[in-house]
């Protein structure tokens, strides 16, 4: 597994399900907390990478990738 040194950050568009994002929304919003007028101060785009970044590392994305055969259509 890479280091946080050995990491780059690059932008990319990604297909995820309407409902995933609404989850990641909500979840954000319960962890987060409104402030003081009932407003959600939260960057959702930002939980989105953290989310799929933590989920790359965990679910072995090198190795992944490593796999020729994962190329194909």
């Amino acid at each position: 597994m890479s280091t946080t040194n050995d990491m780059i950050s690059i932008n990319v568009t990604i297909d995820i399900a309407a409902s995933t994002l609404q989850m990641i929304v909500e979840n954000v919003k319960k962890i987060s907390g409104a402030d003081e007028k009932g407003i959600y101060r939260v960057d959702t785009a930002e939980k989105v990478n953290e989310m799929v970044s933590s989920f790359l590392k965990k679910y072995a994305f090198n190795e992944y990738v490593n796999n020729i055969d994962n190329y194909k259509r």
